[in-house]
């Protein structure tokens, strides 16, 4: 047989589907409450895919790849380009990430990862991506690809699927329009932590009157916890507990019961490599947002975290986090 590479089609569904299935029954396998697979997960990709592959109006630009063996499908690649947060400065373009529900059949011919991960890679550069990242949950064929081509671990989603029934430390409470500018002051302790880390987190000049008018917005929101700990003019820390989105979780899977965590910070993780006064506040933020979720009848929680923020890696496993997705950067 002859393997190609080329742009998926309707006519690849039927097989598409059932090779994602695969490859959600492979992360199903590392963790059944965070990946908890949809009672109509078939349909559920089927529906994704042929959207993807023929809607003409979409939020944002993927591209499927598959690979061709003389018409049998043994592979498929999903990327897309990622949209840039706006308190981000964005100044090299929306990075190319490629997914975690990329596949390669097990009697695939042993070449089909690098091939489509180097088709991904090309595709994502003619779409105007001047960064390429990689997310990855399962499969040590596509970590052993993604470490041969010089990705780097860029950015940790930790998880917890215990959340335990302890309740809101009496340190922190909801949070209040008053509490705008404070959360305001310690988001840009917490963004310059992030660009001193990797400037891929380029801030944006704009950032703090951004952040400032979605955090109001957010108080709003009744799908999501803001919580904060210290007076109103001197916040020590703050914490926000939201459902789940599609961006980290392939369609198959049902994301209902888990919540993620993403805008956290507290002084004493001011610096990168270690705690501050130990972590007894910022274990109280996290213990909060738990408890939100909990209250709000979630199963598993998701912490974004950067790779090289040690300290609040540190403080995380010792809160009984463990690290289920990786995403990297490719210098």
């Amino acid at each position: 047989m002859s393997q190609i590479i080329r742009p998926a089609t309707p006519d690849d569904i039927p097989r598409l589907v059932d090779l994602l299935m695969l490859d959600a029954e492979k992360r199903y396998a590392e963790d059944g409450i965070l990946w908890k697979m949809a009672e109509d997960a078939p349909a559920q990709i089927e529906k994704a895919l042929t959207f993807a592959l023929t809607a003409e109006q979409q939020p944002f630009r993927q591209i499927w790849q598959v690979a061709d063996d003389d018409g049998w499908i043994g592979g498929v690649v999903h990327s897309m380009l990622l949209p840039v947060p706006p308190i981000y400065g964005g100044s090299s373009g929306e990075p190319g990430l490629i997914l975690p529900d990329s596949y390669a059949a097990p009697d695939a011919p042993d070449s089909t990862v690098n091939a489509l991960l180097v088709a991904a890679e090309k595709a994502l550069q003619e779409a105007g991506a001047r960064i390429i990242l990689s997310s990855y949950v399962t499969g040590e064929d596509w970590r052993k690809s993604l470490e041969a081509a010089n990705y780097d671990p860029l950015t940790l989603y930790l998880s917890r699927t215990d959340l335990g029934d302890q309740g809101t430390p009496s340190v922190v409470r909801q949070a209040t329009e008053e509490d705008v500018p404070g959360i305001v002051m310690r988001s840009a302790e917490n963004r310059q932590v992030l660009f001193d880390i990797d400037p891929f987190w380029e801030i944006n000049p704009e950032a703090g009157s951004r952040f400032s008018a979605w955090m109001t917005r957010s108080l709003t929101l009744r799908d999501r916890d803001m919580m904060v700990m210290g007076e109103h003019d001197e916040l020590e820390g703050y914490v926000i507990a939201q459902p789940a989105s599609r961006l980290h979780f392939p369609p198959a899977h049902d994301i209902t019961g888990t919540g993620v965590i993403d805008d956290y910070y507290h002084l004493e993780l001011a610096d990168p490599a270690y705690l501050r006064d130990g972590s007894e506040g910022a274990t109280a933020l996290l213990r909060a947002a738990e408890a939100a979720l909990a209250n709000r009848g979630t199963d598993a929680a998701f912490v974004v975290c950067p790779a090289g923020w040690r300290s609040k890696i540190e403080m995380l496993e010792a809160a009984g986090y463990e690290t289920a997705m990786l995403w990297s950067i490719k210098r």
